[in-house]
Protein backbone atom coordinates (compact mmCIF):
# COMPACT_ATOMS: atom_id res chain seq x y z
CA UNK A 1 0.00 0.00 0.00
CA UNK A 2 1.18 3.48 -0.89
CA UNK A 3 -0.04 6.64 0.81
CA UNK A 4 -0.67 9.75 -1.28
CA UNK A 5 -1.11 13.22 0.19
CA UNK A 6 -2.67 15.65 -2.26
CA UNK A 7 -2.71 19.45 -1.99
CA UNK A 8 -5.33 20.45 -4.54
CA UNK A 9 -5.78 23.78 -6.29
CA UNK A 10 -7.72 24.66 -9.42
CA UNK A 11 -4.73 25.42 -11.66
CA UNK A 12 -2.05 23.32 -9.99
CA UNK A 13 -1.85 20.45 -7.52
CA UNK A 14 0.94 18.76 -5.59
CA UNK A 15 1.09 15.14 -4.47
CA UNK A 16 3.47 13.33 -2.14
CA UNK A 17 3.79 9.53 -1.99
CA UNK A 18 4.96 7.48 0.99
CA UNK A 19 5.73 3.77 0.78
CA UNK A 20 4.49 1.12 3.21
CA UNK A 21 7.33 2.02 5.60
CA UNK A 22 6.41 5.73 5.63
CA UNK A 23 9.37 6.88 3.53
CA UNK A 24 8.82 9.47 0.83
CA UNK A 25 9.26 8.05 -2.66
CA UNK A 26 7.91 10.87 -4.83
CA UNK A 27 6.73 14.48 -4.66
CA UNK A 28 5.57 16.36 -7.73
CA UNK A 29 3.57 19.44 -8.71
CA UNK A 30 1.16 19.09 -11.64
CA UNK A 31 0.45 22.27 -13.60
CA UNK A 32 -3.03 22.30 -15.06
CA UNK A 33 -6.61 21.55 -14.16
CA UNK A 34 -7.97 18.46 -12.39
CA UNK A 35 -8.25 16.14 -15.46
CA UNK A 36 -4.49 16.41 -15.92
CA UNK A 37 -3.96 15.58 -12.24
CA UNK A 38 -6.26 12.57 -12.44
CA UNK A 39 -4.45 11.32 -15.53
CA UNK A 40 -1.12 11.53 -13.71
CA UNK A 41 -2.43 9.76 -10.60
CA UNK A 42 -3.81 6.93 -12.72
CA UNK A 43 -0.21 6.10 -13.71
CA UNK A 44 0.81 5.40 -10.07
CA UNK A 45 1.11 1.71 -9.33
CA UNK A 46 -1.40 0.50 -6.75
CA UNK A 47 -2.80 -0.26 -4.40
CA UNK A 48 -2.74 3.21 -2.89
CA UNK A 49 -4.73 5.39 -0.51
CA UNK A 50 -5.10 9.12 -1.01
CA UNK A 51 -5.96 12.05 1.22
CA UNK A 52 -6.87 15.61 0.27
CA UNK A 53 -8.46 18.58 2.00
CA UNK A 54 -12.12 19.37 1.45
CA UNK A 55 -12.55 22.39 -0.83
CA UNK A 56 -14.84 23.61 -3.58
CA UNK A 57 -15.51 20.65 -5.84
CA UNK A 58 -14.31 18.02 -3.38
CA UNK A 59 -17.32 15.82 -4.23
CA UNK A 60 -16.21 15.51 -7.86
CA UNK A 61 -12.64 14.73 -6.85
CA UNK A 62 -13.79 12.17 -4.30
CA UNK A 63 -15.86 10.30 -6.91
CA UNK A 64 -13.11 10.35 -9.53
CA UNK A 65 -10.35 9.34 -7.12
CA UNK A 66 -12.50 6.53 -5.71
CA UNK A 67 -12.31 4.90 -9.13
CA UNK A 68 -8.50 4.98 -9.01
CA UNK A 69 -7.46 4.37 -5.41
CA UNK A 70 -8.25 1.68 -2.87
CA UNK A 71 -9.15 4.27 -0.24
CA UNK A 72 -9.95 7.98 -0.40
CA UNK A 73 -10.10 10.19 2.71
CA UNK A 74 -11.30 13.80 2.64
CA UNK A 75 -9.70 15.83 5.45
CA UNK A 76 -11.74 18.36 7.42
CA UNK A 77 -10.22 21.80 6.69
CA UNK A 78 -11.10 23.36 10.04
CA UNK A 79 -9.42 20.63 12.06
CA UNK A 80 -6.44 20.58 9.72
CA UNK A 81 -5.74 24.24 10.50
CA UNK A 82 -5.21 23.27 14.12
CA UNK A 83 -2.76 20.55 13.08
CA UNK A 84 -0.94 22.49 10.37
CA UNK A 85 0.05 25.55 12.40
CA UNK A 86 3.57 26.28 11.22
CA UNK A 87 5.83 29.17 10.29
CA UNK A 88 6.79 27.51 7.02
CA UNK A 89 4.03 26.43 4.67
CA UNK A 90 3.84 25.59 0.98
CA UNK A 91 2.11 23.06 -1.29
CA UNK A 92 4.79 20.39 -0.97
CA UNK A 93 4.87 20.63 2.81
CA UNK A 94 1.07 20.42 2.98
CA UNK A 95 0.98 17.38 0.68
CA UNK A 96 3.71 15.70 2.76
CA UNK A 97 1.80 16.34 6.00
CA UNK A 98 -1.40 14.92 4.53
CA UNK A 99 0.46 11.80 3.40
CA UNK A 100 1.94 11.35 6.88
CA UNK A 101 -1.44 11.77 8.57
CA UNK A 102 -2.89 9.19 6.18
CA UNK A 103 -0.03 6.79 6.90
CA UNK A 104 -0.59 7.17 10.65
CA UNK A 105 -4.38 6.87 10.19
CA UNK A 106 -4.84 10.19 12.00
CA UNK A 107 -6.67 12.19 9.33
CA UNK A 108 -9.57 14.29 10.73
CA UNK A 109 -11.99 13.02 8.11
CA UNK A 110 -14.91 15.00 6.69
CA UNK A 111 -18.19 13.38 5.71
CA UNK A 112 -18.79 13.13 1.95
CA UNK A 113 -22.50 12.89 1.08
CA UNK A 114 -23.94 11.15 -1.96
CA UNK A 115 -24.12 13.21 -5.14
CA UNK A 116 -27.93 13.53 -4.87
CA UNK A 117 -27.65 14.89 -1.33
CA UNK A 118 -24.90 17.30 -2.39
CA UNK A 119 -27.12 18.59 -5.21
CA UNK A 120 -29.98 18.95 -2.73
CA UNK A 121 -27.80 21.02 -0.40
CA UNK A 122 -26.70 23.25 -3.27
CA UNK A 123 -30.33 23.96 -4.21
CA UNK A 124 -31.13 24.88 -0.60
CA UNK A 125 -28.17 27.25 -0.42
CA UNK A 126 -28.99 28.78 -3.80
CA UNK A 127 -32.56 29.49 -2.73
CA UNK A 128 -31.42 31.14 0.48
CA UNK A 129 -28.94 33.37 -1.38
CA UNK A 130 -31.60 34.35 -3.91
CA UNK A 131 -34.10 35.20 -1.18
CA UNK A 132 -31.42 37.32 0.48
CA UNK A 133 -30.89 39.06 -2.85
CA UNK A 134 -34.60 39.89 -2.97
CA UNK A 135 -34.34 41.50 0.45
CA UNK A 136 -31.28 43.47 -0.63
CA UNK A 137 -33.12 44.85 -3.69
CA UNK A 138 -36.13 45.88 -1.60
CA UNK A 139 -33.95 47.64 0.96
CA UNK A 140 -32.03 49.40 -1.80
CA UNK A 141 -35.28 50.61 -3.38
CA UNK A 142 -36.52 51.99 -0.05
CA UNK A 143 -33.16 53.66 0.48
CA UNK A 144 -33.43 55.23 -2.97
CA UNK A 145 -36.85 56.66 -2.17
CA UNK A 146 -35.63 58.10 1.14
CA UNK A 147 -32.61 59.69 -0.57
CA UNK A 148 -35.02 61.50 -2.92
CA UNK A 149 -37.32 62.61 -0.10
CA UNK A 150 -40.15 60.34 -1.25
CA UNK A 151 -42.36 58.66 1.36
CA UNK A 152 -43.27 55.11 0.33
CA UNK A 153 -46.84 53.94 1.01
CA UNK A 154 -47.67 50.89 3.09
CA UNK A 155 -47.66 47.63 1.17
CA UNK A 156 -44.97 48.78 -1.22
CA UNK A 157 -44.32 45.24 -2.42
CA UNK A 158 -47.93 44.35 -3.08
CA UNK A 159 -49.24 44.50 -6.64
CA UNK A 160 -50.68 47.96 -6.03
CA UNK A 161 -47.46 49.18 -4.41
CA UNK A 162 -45.33 47.85 -7.26
CA UNK A 163 -47.53 49.64 -9.79
CA UNK A 164 -47.11 52.88 -7.85
CA UNK A 165 -43.34 52.50 -7.68
CA UNK A 166 -43.06 51.63 -11.37
CA UNK A 167 -45.09 54.67 -12.48
CA UNK A 168 -43.48 57.06 -9.99
CA UNK A 169 -41.84 60.08 -11.59
CA UNK A 170 -38.29 60.17 -10.20
CA UNK A 171 -36.55 63.54 -9.74
CA UNK A 172 -33.44 62.64 -11.80
CA UNK A 173 -32.63 60.31 -14.70
CA UNK A 174 -30.05 58.51 -12.54
CA UNK A 175 -32.65 57.77 -9.85
CA UNK A 176 -35.11 56.56 -12.49
CA UNK A 177 -32.49 54.24 -13.99
CA UNK A 178 -31.56 52.84 -10.58
CA UNK A 179 -35.27 52.28 -9.75
CA UNK A 180 -35.83 50.40 -12.99
CA UNK A 181 -32.72 48.24 -12.54
CA UNK A 182 -33.67 47.33 -8.96
CA UNK A 183 -37.19 46.35 -9.99
CA UNK A 184 -35.86 44.28 -12.87
CA UNK A 185 -33.37 42.52 -10.58
CA UNK A 186 -36.13 41.91 -8.03
CA UNK A 187 -38.36 40.33 -10.68
CA UNK A 188 -35.54 38.04 -11.81
CA UNK A 189 -34.83 37.00 -8.22
CA UNK A 190 -38.52 36.23 -7.63
CA UNK A 191 -38.67 34.04 -10.73
CA UNK A 192 -35.60 32.12 -9.61
CA UNK A 193 -36.99 31.65 -6.12
CA UNK A 194 -40.22 30.25 -7.55
CA UNK A 195 -38.34 27.83 -9.78
CA UNK A 196 -36.02 26.47 -7.10
CA UNK A 197 -38.83 26.39 -4.51
CA UNK A 198 -40.94 24.24 -6.81
CA UNK A 199 -38.06 21.77 -7.22
CA UNK A 200 -37.33 21.70 -3.47
CA UNK A 201 -41.00 21.20 -2.65
CA UNK A 202 -41.10 18.15 -4.92
CA UNK A 203 -38.11 16.65 -3.11
CA UNK A 204 -39.37 17.52 0.38
CA UNK A 205 -42.92 16.26 -0.18
CA UNK A 206 -41.67 12.75 -0.82
CA UNK A 207 -38.66 12.61 1.51
CA UNK A 208 -39.50 10.60 4.68
CA UNK A 209 -37.07 12.53 6.91
CA UNK A 210 -38.59 15.89 5.92
CA UNK A 211 -42.12 14.61 6.50
CA UNK A 212 -41.12 13.29 9.91
CA UNK A 213 -39.45 16.54 11.02
CA UNK A 214 -42.44 18.60 9.91
CA UNK A 215 -44.51 16.99 12.66
CA UNK A 216 -42.69 19.33 15.08
CA UNK A 217 -44.76 22.48 15.76
CA UNK A 218 -43.13 25.44 14.03
CA UNK A 219 -40.96 23.37 11.67
CA UNK A 220 -41.88 23.97 8.06
CA UNK A 221 -40.64 22.44 4.85
CA UNK A 222 -37.64 24.80 4.58
CA UNK A 223 -36.29 23.93 8.02
CA UNK A 224 -37.13 20.25 7.65
CA UNK A 225 -35.41 19.85 4.31
CA UNK A 226 -32.31 21.78 5.41
CA UNK A 227 -31.79 19.73 8.56
CA UNK A 228 -32.51 16.48 6.71
CA UNK A 229 -30.09 17.36 3.91
CA UNK A 230 -27.23 18.30 6.21
CA UNK A 231 -27.71 15.48 8.70
CA UNK A 232 -28.17 13.05 5.78
CA UNK A 233 -27.48 9.81 7.69
CA UNK A 234 -28.27 10.60 11.30
CA UNK A 235 -26.56 7.36 12.36
CA UNK A 236 -23.16 8.87 11.57
CA UNK A 237 -23.46 10.85 14.82
CA UNK A 238 -22.99 8.78 17.96
CA UNK A 239 -24.77 11.21 20.30
CA UNK A 240 -26.99 14.26 20.12
CA UNK A 241 -24.34 16.66 21.46
CA UNK A 242 -22.32 16.04 18.28
CA UNK A 243 -25.30 17.26 16.24
CA UNK A 244 -25.38 20.55 18.15
CA UNK A 245 -21.65 20.98 17.57
CA UNK A 246 -22.06 20.16 13.85
CA UNK A 247 -24.58 22.99 13.43
CA UNK A 248 -22.46 25.41 15.48
CA UNK A 249 -25.04 25.84 18.24
CA UNK A 250 -22.77 25.02 21.19
CA UNK A 251 -20.87 27.75 23.07
CA UNK A 252 -17.16 28.33 22.76
CA UNK A 253 -15.36 26.94 25.79
CA UNK A 254 -12.15 27.97 27.53
CA UNK A 255 -11.62 25.60 30.47
CA UNK A 256 -8.43 25.21 32.47
CA UNK A 257 -7.85 24.05 36.02
CA UNK A 258 -10.74 25.36 38.08
CA UNK A 259 -12.08 27.91 35.58
CA UNK A 260 -14.61 27.20 32.85
CA UNK A 261 -15.58 30.09 30.57
CA UNK A 262 -18.34 29.77 28.00
CA UNK A 263 -18.67 32.32 25.20
CA UNK A 264 -20.75 32.83 22.08
CA UNK A 265 -21.81 29.88 19.95
CA UNK A 266 -19.13 28.54 17.61
CA UNK A 267 -21.13 29.28 14.42
CA UNK A 268 -19.44 26.37 12.68
CA UNK A 269 -21.22 24.25 10.13
CA UNK A 270 -24.04 25.27 7.75
CA UNK A 271 -25.22 28.80 8.50
CA UNK A 272 -28.45 28.35 6.52
CA UNK A 273 -29.52 25.47 8.75
CA UNK A 274 -28.66 27.46 11.87
CA UNK A 275 -30.77 30.39 10.66
CA UNK A 276 -33.78 28.20 9.91
CA UNK A 277 -33.45 26.39 13.24
CA UNK A 278 -33.57 29.66 15.19
CA UNK A 279 -36.63 30.76 13.21
CA UNK A 280 -38.31 27.40 13.80
CA UNK A 281 -37.48 27.58 17.51
CA UNK A 282 -39.25 30.93 17.77
CA UNK A 283 -42.31 29.51 16.01
CA UNK A 284 -42.19 26.45 18.26
CA UNK A 285 -42.19 28.64 21.38
CA UNK A 286 -45.58 30.01 20.30
CA UNK A 287 -47.05 26.70 19.10
CA UNK A 288 -45.75 23.96 21.39
CA UNK A 289 -46.11 23.80 25.20
CA UNK A 290 -43.03 21.56 25.38
CA UNK A 291 -40.81 23.94 23.43
CA UNK A 292 -42.22 26.94 25.30
CA UNK A 293 -41.46 25.28 28.65
CA UNK A 294 -37.84 24.71 27.63
CA UNK A 295 -37.50 28.30 26.42
CA UNK A 296 -38.90 29.71 29.66
CA UNK A 297 -36.67 27.45 31.76
CA UNK A 298 -33.58 28.93 30.09
CA UNK A 299 -35.06 32.43 30.15
CA UNK A 300 -35.38 32.47 33.98
CA UNK A 301 -37.92 35.27 33.63
CA UNK A 302 -35.21 37.72 32.52
CA UNK A 303 -35.88 39.64 29.30
CA UNK A 304 -32.17 40.20 28.65
CA UNK A 305 -31.76 36.42 28.22
CA UNK A 306 -34.24 36.13 25.33
CA UNK A 307 -31.58 35.68 22.66
CA UNK A 308 -29.66 33.18 24.78
CA UNK A 309 -32.86 31.24 25.45
CA UNK A 310 -33.83 31.26 21.78
CA UNK A 311 -30.47 29.87 20.62
CA UNK A 312 -30.57 27.27 23.39
CA UNK A 313 -34.06 26.29 22.21
CA UNK A 314 -32.76 25.90 18.65
CA UNK A 315 -30.05 23.62 20.04
CA UNK A 316 -32.71 21.64 21.92
CA UNK A 317 -34.81 21.45 18.76
CA UNK A 318 -32.05 20.01 16.58
CA UNK A 319 -31.25 17.39 19.23
CA UNK A 320 -34.91 16.41 19.23
CA UNK A 321 -34.77 16.16 15.43
CA UNK A 322 -31.78 13.87 15.66
CA UNK A 323 -33.60 11.61 18.14
CA UNK A 324 -36.67 11.50 15.90
CA UNK A 325 -34.63 10.52 12.85
CA UNK A 326 -32.88 7.78 14.82
CA UNK A 327 -36.10 6.36 16.29
CA UNK A 328 -38.40 7.09 13.35
CA UNK A 329 -41.10 8.35 15.73
CA UNK A 330 -42.96 11.66 15.13
CA UNK A 331 -43.07 14.58 17.55
CA UNK A 332 -44.91 14.06 20.82
CA UNK A 333 -45.63 16.71 23.42
CA UNK A 334 -44.22 16.05 26.88
CA UNK A 335 -46.80 14.79 29.37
Amino acid sequence: MRYVGLDVHYRSSTYCILDESGHEVACETIRGHWPKLLARLSEIEGPWAICFEANCGYGYLYRELSRLGARVVVAHPGQLRLIFRAKRKNDRIDARKLAKLLYLDEVPAAYVPHQDVQNWRELIEYRRRTVDRQTTCKNAARSLLRSQGIIAPKGLWTKKGRTWLQSLEMPTPAARLKRDMLLDELDQAKRRVRMVTKELDQIGDRHPAVLLLRTIPGVGIRTGETVAAYLDRAQRFTRSSQVGAYFGLIPCQDASAGSNRLGHITRQGPGTARKYLVEAAWQGVHRSPTIRAYFERVLHGRKERRKIALVATAHYLVRCMYAMLISGRPWQEAA
